[in-house]
């Protein structure tokens, strides 16, 4: 469950739990659910539960024996603030996150308002990178949640980009990924779209990294913006933290 990883912004995966619920439009065509799925039919250990939540305690300290420094993406095949994930097991994935100091640990949710609901019961190492993915303007909310957690670095997915955002609050965030759907099923997404956050990330000083125009065939569509590739991260933030 833990693996080297073709996700562009990152560099291996980890996946102390897997298996999750569907909760806004972005989640429609899941490729998690897709791969668990197939996995299952394998005769999958980590997925005898299908796609049902299951937590993997034996998991838990695997990334303290990778000695090599690394971006690990936490849960790409979950979501760490499930209701179905309970705050003990989470407060142990971050206190692995704390001790494996070398490495940089990304991790996204859907569920904004549970993040924030138990920010304050976690410990926040320098190392964790939060974010929260926002597939169009209907789930702007996640972003207010977002601003008032106190990780290090904060950053949206905005994958897949399904629709307009317009205007964006970036205040308090350092890392923007923006992409489009791939596979068979793939919604289509609008250049505007992506120029709109592109230019408020330029705007802002916002890290903007551009992940792919997705489609039926990804690898035909490319990564190219306006004749180049976007592959900024974030700085180390140092600013106190945003309260409204």
């Amino acid at each position: 469950m833990a693996t080297m990883s073709s996700i562009e912004w990152t560099e291996a995966t980890w996946n102390p739990v897997t298996g999750c619920t569907k909760i806004s439009a972005g989640c429609k065509n899941c490729y998690a659910a897709t791969m668990a799925k197939r996995l299952h039919a394998m005769g999958n250990i980590r997925y005898k539960n299908g796609f049902n939540v299951t937590l993997h305690h034996d998991l838990l300290n695997l990334p303290l024996k990778w000695k090599t420094p690394r971006r690990i993406f936490v849960n790409s095949m979950s979501d760490l603030f499930h209701k179905d994930v309970p705050l003990e097991f989470i407060q142990t994935v971050f206190a692995t996150m704390e001790n494996a100091h070398w490495h940089t640990f990304q991790i996204l949710t859907k569920r904004s308002d549970r993040l924030l609901e138990l920010s304050n019961q976690l410990r926040w190492p320098e190392n964790v990178w939060q974010g929260v993915s926002v597939e169009d303007s209907r789930v702007v909310n996640r972003i207010d949640d977002l601003r008032h957690v106190p990780a290090q670095i904060r950053f949206l997915s905005v994958e897949p980009l399904i629709g307009p955002i317009g205007d964006m609050d970036l205040r308090g965030i350092h890392w923007v990924i923006v992409g489009g759907e791939s596979g068979p099923h793939a919604r289509p997404m609008d250049p505007e779209w992506v120029r709109t956050i592109r230019d408020q990330c330029i705007n802002e000083n916002v890290a903007f990294f551009f992940k792919q125009w997705g489609g039926v065939q990804k690898h035909r569509t490319g990564r190219e913006l306006d004749g180049r590739t976007w592959d900024e991260y974030p700085e180390k933030s140092n600013e106190i933290l945003l309260r409204a």
